[in-house]
């Protein structure tokens, strides 16, 4: 599954920008989702503060609170046959904080949520156990082929 992936990312940076993986990371991260899935892939990746998290959470999932990630998969006519995924809001305040919460390395924890997020634009989703089993499964994989352990272990 070496095949590579036309990925055209547009990467918008609404926080503190201090310690934010590369862009070549997020690249690698959102590729990795998408091999054997796509060949070619438009999507946007905001990172964002807790005041924004909280707002499109609040707008878009009637949920109160900043969250880590939030995916809006595009909206396409099936005819159009675009590339386009959609967007990926992703909150660093929230991620940095899990990851130390976790006990993860937080470049972990970022390619985690790239990596959940993509997977959410593709389709895959985790409302019922069975999508999440194969959600969580999917995921471990991925992680594992970036040499990053399970995100799922519980912590000791």
């Amino acid at each position: 599954m070496n095949r590579t992936i036309d990925l055209e990312l547009d990467l918008q940076i609404a926080c503190e920008a201090a310690n934010l993986p590369s862009e070549a990371q997020f690249i690698l991260w959102a590729t990795t989702a998408l091999a054997g899935l796509r060949d070619e892939a438009e999507l946007s990746i905001r990172l964002i503060d807790e005041v924004e998290s909280a707002d499109l959470n609040a707008q878009y999932r009637q949920k109160s609170g900043p969250t880590n990630v939030l995916s809006f998969p595009a909206d396409l006519p099936p005819e159009l046959e675009l590339p386009l995924l959609g967007d990926l809001a992703i909150c660093k305040e929230v991620v940095e904080r899990e990851a130390g919460e976790q006990h993860k390395a937080c470049h972990d924890h970022w390619a985690h949520m790239v990596i959940h997020g993509t997977l959410h634009l593709l389709g895959f989703d985790h409302i019922d156990d069975d999508e999440a089993e194969e959600m969580e499964a999917l995921e471990i994989a991925l992680l594992k082929t970036l040499d990053i352990s399970n995100p799922y272990t519980p912590i000791s």
